[in-house]
């Protein structure tokens, strides 16, 4: 044994070594590959087997499939053939049946048909024996009118002319006699339908009015309420007098101040504006200016509120803002006792039940009747009369002609000469002429009558006169 002690030993021996290791590396790879092949090739022959033996089964069972697919469809076609035949035997059964049917309704056409030229036969034979009758009634009638002819002298024509002469003149005798009749009993009828007409407008529009007169009644709590209202050295009472126009009458009577004044409006005005005053028990000029101002709005709405209410009463619509106003102040206008408004609203209905049963246009009488008096609204205020003063306001805010001439005729100052003026005229005298529609207190009737004698009694020579009832005035 001996110790390698040059670099040059040391070297060689690596290099034997590393040729050693090289070579037994090449040894073995090439022994690996071989045997790899060899195992491959195993693997190879093994899968070809095994594919034929797969192919060799799926052609068995495909085979296998057909036969069975061949024996379904065999089976299935078996099977629609028996089904088909059966239902080929049935429609030839209904085709049968059917045929049969056809044959028994044309044997029962054929009898049917044979029946009826039987009986056409013997209608032809009975049609050839009236022809026969037919032309000897005509010959008999020929002979007869021969005859007749010559017994009476006459023609067939000249015969005709005559009977239609007789007959003419005995037709036109009974027409006349009828015509009398008809007229007589037109007349009758007309008369009785009238009054029966006016009678329902009167039932159906039996409306209350109340009495009123120019003066108002202003209850007082005590009679120291007197002093307070004419107030220091009569101002208050002055104040309240210069605001409202109105009269104030403090007198004797117990608990109580009389307001007169011929502006009802303005009456009603101080009345309100009193009745807070009293109320609120603050009486002074600059507590009754106020006091006037609100008592006059309250008023106003008072005024619409009662014109909307004839409106909607009477079933009158689409009339002016201001036609409304001055419908509701005849709510505080009077004519003989008989308030206006009323006796306007009442006017309304009955020309409204009247066109109804005459078959006239009901809301225009109705609207006309409604506003026939509207010129009293404002007559103390306008010169004319107030059927001229209505005309002229209503014309001016766009009624209708028919009711301008409705209002116009109402009084007879132009001749009506439409169904509507005639109807408004009818129920303005019925609403005034009927009883308790106007009428006035004992007292004041007796007043009224004893002021009449005396300015009759202060002429120079009339010694004694007497005032009587003659008439509406």
């Amino acid at each position: 044994m001996y110790i390698i002690t040059t670099i040059a030993e040391v070297l060689l021996f690596i290099a034997v070594a590393l040729g050693a290791a090289i070579l037994s590396g090449i040894f073995a790879f090439r022994f690996g590959i071989a045997y790899r092949k060899k195992i491959a090739e195993a693997e190879i022959g093994s899968a070809e087997e095994e594919a034929k033996r797969i192919i060799s089964d799926a052609s068995k069972a495909a085979e296998n499939k057909k036969r069975e697919a061949l024996l379904e469809a065999k089976e299935e076609i078996h099977k629609n053939r028996i089904e088909l035949e059966k239902e080929v035997k049935e429609r030839r059964m209904e085709l049968q049946r059917q045929e049969r049917r056809i044959q028994q309704k044309e044997e029962i056409l054929d009898r049917k048909v044979d029946s009826l030229e039987a009986k056409e036969e013997t209608l032809n034979k009975k049609n050839r024996e009236i022809q026969v009758l037919q032309q000897e009634t005509l010959e008999i009638q020929k002979k007869q009118i021969e005859e007749l002819e010559r017994i009476s002298g006459l023609t067939v024509d000249e015969a005709k002319d005559f009977l239609l002469k007789n007959v003419e003149n005995e037709v036109r005798h009974e027409a006349a006699i009828m015509i009398k009749d008809i007229e007589a009993k037109a007349r009758d009828e007309a008369e009785k339908r009238a009054k029966d007409i006016i009678s329902s407008a009167i039932q159906k529009c039996a409306a209350d009015h109340v009495a009123e007169t120019t003066v108002s009644v202003v209850p007082l709590p005590n009679d120291e309420m007197k002093g307070r209202i004419i107030g220091r050295e009569g101002r208050n009472i002055r104040t309240l007098e210069t605001l409202t126009g109105i009269d104030l009458i403090i007198d004797d009577t117990p608990e109580a101040v009389i307001l007169s004044g011929f502006d009802p409006i303005r009456r009603e005005v101080a009345r309100v504006a009193l009745e807070k005053l009293i109320i609120d028990g603050r009486i002074h000029p600059a507590r009754i200016e106020e006091t006037v101002e609100r008592a006059k709005k309250e008023v106003e709405n008072t005024i619409r509120q009662e014109g909307e209410h004839a409106t909607f009463e009477t079933g009158v619509h689409g009339l002016h803002p201001e036609l409304i106003k001055l419908l509701g102040k005849l709510k505080f206008r009077t004519s003989y006792g008989q308030n206006v408004l009323k006796h306007s609203i009442e006017v309304a209905h009955l020309a409204g039940i009247m066109a109804g049963e005459l078959g006239a246009d009901i809301n225009i009488a109705k609207r006309a009747g409604l506003l026939h008096d509207i010129g009293k609204a404002v007559d103390h205020e306008v010169e004319g009369s107030h059927v001229t003063i209505g005309a002229d306001i209503v014309k001016k805010y766009r009624e209708s002609q028919e009711v301008i001439h409705a209002i116009m005729a109402h009084h007879g100052d132009i001749e009506p000469n439409t169904i509507i003026a005639c109807l408004v005229q009818a129920a303005d005298t019925i609403s005034a002429a009927r009883p308790g529609a106007r009428r006035e207190t004992l007292e004041n009737y007796i007043k009224r009558l004893e002021k009449l004698e005396e300015i009759a009694n202060s002429f120079n020579g009339v010694d004694k006169s007497f005032a009587i009832q003659a008439g509406r005035k």
